[in-house]
């Protein structure tokens, strides 16, 4: 798996990680979360390590933490959740129940979910990574629409990461966010890689162009995944999924060869003309 570093402090993470929306917000039988345990396995098993939730989703927070407490023979993850609300306290007590829900003392990643009351959680945010609470703090979006209040947010230098939505059907990032985040150091995750399965409705029956194989492309969504890695600013995405083949086939985008930018270029525009 190739790594990239941190901006603030050169930790490498691997630029494949996971998302938890929808997919684990599962009861807890047996046989919904059967999947969903080797889903975290075969992400830990390829290298990958990143594993990001929310309060926003549902159960998803308490099915990670409960899936990986069973497998104590994990690889040390990279956890990372935020805080969806509004109000000092409020916040406070929701973060604390997502430390719980997840199983951890100290969180790797703490952000303001869709900005939300972004100002007031930031100082607490604050507060916690300067007593060890959490390692790295940041913002999030999922809209284009909010992207120039992002990029606001992340000029002013506060925070260690953002997450924004980024694809080859989504590019809008690249517009402010993206040279933002690499102004300012700033670590990416993007979310919403796949589009939420729109992607793949746009390619179904299509086979892939014989040129993927020169950025050793096996898939389209490493057609996909590869695309967003192509582009120097992201650090890490994180598609969602409850499927252990699909897992293992979005963590294969992050090994081998990357498209350079003529490539990248290549990629959106054979997307259009299908």
């Amino acid at each position: 798996m190739l790594t990239r570093p941190i901006p603030r402090t050169a930790e490498l993470l691997p630029v494949i990680g996971l998302g938890t929306w929808q997919a684990f917000d599962v009861g807890a039988s047996g046989s919904a979360r059967a999947p969903l345990r080797e889903v975290v396995r075969t992400l830990a098993a390829h290298g990958g390590r990143v594993v990001d939730s929310s309060p926003m989703y549902g159960r998803a927070e308490s099915v990670v933490g409960d899936l990986v407490a069973e497998q104590a023979d994990l690889p040390p993850l990279f956890y990372a959740t935020k805080v969806w609300t509004s109000g000092r306290a409020e916040g406070i007590r929701q973060m604390e129940a997502s430390f719980a829900r997840m199983r951890v003392e100290r969180m790797d990643l703490l952000q303001i979910h869709n900005l939300l009351d972004w100002r007031t959680h930031t100082a607490t945010l604050q507060d916690w990574k300067a007593a060890g609470r959490v390692r790295y703090i940041g913002v999030t979006h999922y809209h284009a629409g909010a992207h120039a209040d992002l990029e606001r947010a992340i000029r002013t230098g506060e925070y260690d990461f953002v997450q924004v939505n980024f694809s080859v059907g989504e590019p809008e990032a690249a517009e402010r966010v993206l040279p933002a985040a690499i102004e300012t150091r700033t670590a990416v995750l993007a979310n919403r890689p796949l589009g939420q399965g729109a992607l793949f409705r746009g390619v179904r029956g299509k086979p892939l162009p014989s040129w993927a194989a020169e950025f050793d492309c096996a898939s389209w969504s490493q057609f996909f995944l590869k695309w967003i890695l192509g582009h120097p600013a992201v650090t890490c995405v994180i598609p969602g999924t409850g499927d252990p083949a699909h897992m293992a086939d979005d963590l294969a985008a992050g090994t081998g060869r990357l498209p350079d930018e003529p490539m990248r270029r290549r990629m959106a525009e054979y997307l259009r003309a299908l």
